[in-house]
């Protein structure tokens, strides 16, 4: 997706099985689209977050909700 978005006053969230760790995934909801990004990088203004729409998000993780294993990783 090709959209600016100002993520100057994003709030990231982690999943809660992180531990407050830094070697997470953050996802932030911000202008009808979801920025994520590695937490490990969040500090760096050389890399830029991946900015999905809501809807690709939500089709993304509800498929990972009902068990869809072939979307992850082997």
């Amino acid at each position: 997706m090709k959209k600016q978005v100002d993520l100057t006053n994003a709030v990231w969230s982690k999943s809660e099985y992180s531990n407050g760790g830094n070697n997470c995934l953050e996802v932030a909801f911000v202008d009808g689209v979801v920025a994520i990004r590695d937490s490990n990088d969040a500090d760096d203004p050389n890399v830029q977050p991946t900015i999905v729409s809501e809807k690709d998000y939500r089709l993304f993780t509800q498929s990972i909700q009902e068990n869809q294993k072939n979307l992850l990783l082997p």
